[in-house]
């Protein structure tokens, strides 16, 4: 079994490339070495002809650890289907940057990266975005139980802004008038199971009820489950469908009533507000649901060490795979409403 990681192993085991490869094989195949294409296990490592590296095409130095499927006839390495996957960053680098994303409880801005890894902004910004989209629950199974379901808002407000970017704001002027809008703050909708420190986060356009049940019957299977929430009367068009559904009144200064309570919801809220006001700064809705990915990922593993935290996020690089063209794209791609997409074939 693979040793977790840590910032001393990090930086001295992994400062030799091979044994990062190495690392990240264990932590996927478990020892047993398996083809993405045909999922056979009948496959056997194809070992350079000499003791030196291999070579690319362009005559550069490769660790890359190459193997063959007696099955399909076709080569692989650990990197298919993953987030590692078309990556010239050394692998090592990238164990570095989980890592650190990993221990750090407010994360880690991709400028800060930059300058630790020694690479460009460029590619600092598409490693952690990259990395986000791995730690995101897709592909889970429903949540049941005791769920406590709240909203936030993320963002800044118009008032805020310079008098050349209010003009943009502007959503009509009928009759002369100028209506702007009211906040430029996004939604965000997050359902934790507090007996399992589960946590799951959606950015969505608005919090009316019709919005809120979509979104939560595809993460909770609610005939299964106790619903704790404040007093908003969103989730009251849908209070029915729970086994049970039990509120608090905030505006009442009732914060805790029998156990029931939205306070592990509003301590999480608190956590990822420092975290973008305090190291990120400032976060687009396009991308909020990946940063919101990362929240869920610390808060479900924040008990185990962070050597345990970075080993989990490596072993679900797996089917994670993003491209740089989809990252900066506009629309449902950007906001993840789309399924990730699956890796493509042929070693990177």
């Amino acid at each position: 079994m693979a040793q977790p990681m840590s910032l001393a192993t990090v930086a001295s085991k992994f400062s030799n490339e091979s044994a990062a490869w190495e690392y990240v094989e264990e932590l996927r195949w478990n020892g047993t070495p398996e083809c993405p294409r045909c999922g056979s296990q009948d496959v056997f490592y194809m070992a350079p002809r000499t003791d030196e590296l291999r070579t690319t095409r362009t005559g550069m130095k490769s660790f890359r650890r190459v193997w063959r499927c007696r099955g399909c006839k076709k080569q692989f390495s650990v990197l298919i289907g993953t987030i590692f996957e078309g990556t010239k960053i050394p692998l090592s680098k990238w164990l570095m940057a989980i890592y650190l994303m990993s221990a750090g409880k407010n994360g880690v801005a991709a400028l800060e990266l930059q300058r630790d890894l020694g690479i460009t902004y460029k590619s600092a910004w598409f490693m952690v975005h990259r990395i986000r989209e791995a730690m995101a629950n897709i592909g889970s199974t429903k949540m049941f139980g005791t769920i406590i379901a709240d909203e936030t808002w993320v963002g800044g407000k118009p008032a805020n802004k310079h008098g050349r970017s209010k003009k943009s704001e502007i959503l009509s002027s009928s009759e002369g008038k100028r209506v702007y809008k009211k906040t430029d703050k996004t939604p965000v909708l997050t359902v934790i199971n507090p007996d399992t420190d589960v946590a799951r986060s959606t950015v969505v356009v608005d919090t009316t009820g019709k919005t809120l049940r979509k979104v939560i019957a595809d993460q909770v299977d609610m005939a299964a489950s106790d619903l704790m929430t404040d007093e908003s009367t969103s989730y009251k068009s849908f209070s029915s469908e729970w086994a049970s559904h039990q509120s608090v009144n905030h505006s009442r200064g009732e914060y805790v009533r029998d156990g029931v309570s939205t306070n592990k919801a509003e301590g999480f809220f608190s956590q990822m507000k420092r975290s973008i006001d305090g190291t990120h700064h400032g976060v687009s809705p396009e991308h909020l649901g990946r940063y919101a990915n990362e929240f869920d990922f610390r808060y479900g593993h924040r008990k185990i060490s962070d050597g345990e935290r970075a080993s989990a996020m490596v072993a679900r690089a797996e089917g994670a795979s993003i491209s740089y063209r989809m990252l900066i794209s506009r629309g449902p791609v950007a906001m993840g409403t789309r399924p990730r997409p699956v890796g493509r074939p042929g070693p990177r």
